[in-house]
C-alpha cells in the first residue's frame, strides 16, 4: 500500500453510492483517510466536524445545482481546501461543460472539473497536485 496520501482525509460526496464506494476503495488503497456522504446534507453534516483535505463531489445529487451549492459552502468555511467537481454531464447530454473563463469560475467553486467516469491514475495525478504530493 502507498503511503502518499497517509494522513489526507478525502470527503467523497456523490449519491451514487457505487461510484462512492469505488472512490474510498481506491482512495484507501492508496493511502488516504477518506469520509464519504451520499447527499449534500449529509457531506454539510460531515463538514460540521471534518475539514478534509480535499473534497471529490458529484455535480447533480439531490438537486440539479447540489455540487455548485456544496462547492460554494466548502470553500466558505474551508477556503484552502481544493474542491474537484465529477460530472457526467458530457456523457448524458452530449454539451461540454467547463469553468474556464473569469466569469465562469466566479460562481463555479470546484478547483477542477472531471468527466465521469474517472480513471483512478488520472484522479490520483489530480490528487497529488492539488495536495502537494
Amino acid at each position: 500500500m502507498s503511503t502518499a496520501g497517509t494522513n489526507k482525509t478525502i470527503l467523497v460526496v456523490d449519491d451514487d453510492v457505487d461510484f462512492v464506494e469505488q472512490q474510498e476503495i481506491q482512495l484507501k488503497h492508496a493511502g488516504y483517510h477518506v469520509v464519504t456522504a451520499n447527499s449534500v446534507a449529509e457531506a454539510e453534516e460531515v463538514l460540521l466536524t471534518v475539514q478534509p483535505d480535499l473534497a471529490l463531489i458529484d455535480l447533480m445529487m439531490e438537486h440539479v445545482d447540489g455540487g455548485f451549492v456544496l462547492a460554494y459552502r466548502i470553500k466558505r468555511r474551508y477556503p484552502n481546501t481544493p474542491v474537484i467537481m465529477a460530472t457526467s454531464v458530457a456523457s448524458e447530454t452530449g454539451m461540454e461543460f467547463e469553468a474556464k473563463t473569469d466569469d465562469e469560475k466566479s460562481w463555479i467553486k470546484a478547483d477542477l472539473l472531471l468527466a465521469k467516469p474517472i480513471r483512478f491514475e488520472q484522479l490520483k495525478r489530480e490528487l497529488d497536485r492539488l495536495l502537494g504530493d
